[in-house]
């Protein structure tokens, strides 16, 4: 009678990795799965480069626009990240020059105690932009939400967009699907362990984004119209 030594359970059938085909036409049929694996997983990423390809500028050379819009990057103790402490520095350089007449700060205010929007205003305020000219969008989840919020109920249909250089072309495709004519302007940051993640991010964010514009869901809040924008141009600098 064989005896059968005691070891790791077998794994059912559906959790065995799949065996490498020992045929030379099944091994071809593989790498060429992988390869157009590879080419469909870029797609996306190569439709945002070549979309936004004549859309990028720099705080010097960004055609004059009314409005700003400003995406939150995350609060460290209240106060905005070194990251959006960059994207905000860029729309004060962009006020003080004449380029731009009011700024949508648009981010997560989802909680009680996290609220991006009144952390970017307090920072802008503080460093020169009247509070009259800012507006905040409270429900600013994700840059699709912000790009339809922006269109549908602030009512922007032209600006310029703030946020990191591994982002922006992702913002303005998005906010050109949704109806706003942009101009990205993509901050410079340190190639720190946070630029790396937000580069690697945005691989996947691309996937996302064609999915966002082209079927162009809703917005997790949309809620009415709101005058803010309109109120705050109607206004002397």
């Amino acid at each position: 009678m064989r005896i059968r030594r005691p070891g790791w359970p077998r794994l059912p059938r559906w959790l065995r990795l799949p065996r490498w085909p020992r045929t030379r036409a099944g091994q071809r049929r593989v790498l060429w799965a992988l390869m157009a694996g590879c080419v469909l997983a870029l797609l996306p990423a190569t439709w945002l480069r070549l979309s936004t390809a004549d859309r990028l500028r720099t705080t010097a050379d960004v055609p004059r626009t009314e409005v700003a819009v400003v995406f939150g990057a995350g609060l460290w103790d209240g106060e905005p990240s070194p990251y959006l402490a960059h994207r905000l520095d860029a729309a004060v350089t962009l006020y003080q020059a004449g380029r731009i007449e009011v700024v949508l700060v648009t981010g997560d205010n989802s909680r009680e105690d996290y609220d991006e929007p009144d952390a970017m205003r307090a920072y802008l305020t503080e460093r020169g932009v009247p509070d009259r000219r800012i507006v905040s969008d409270y429900a600013g989840f994700d840059t699709w939400d912000s790009c339809v919020r922006a269109r549908r109920i602030f009512g922007v249909d032209r600006a310029v967009l703030i946020s990191q250089d591994f982002h922006i072309r992702r913002a303005v495709a998005l906010c050109e699907a949704a109806g706003v004519a942009s101009y990205g302007v993509g901050v410079a940051a340190e190639h720190d362990v946070t630029w790396y993640y937000g580069g690697t991010r945005e691989l996947f964010a691309a996937g996302k984004a064609a999915l966002d514009a082209v079927f162009r869901p809703d917005p997790r809040f949309l809620g009415p119209r709101e005058p803010g924008v309109a109120r705050a141009l109607a206004t002397g600098r």
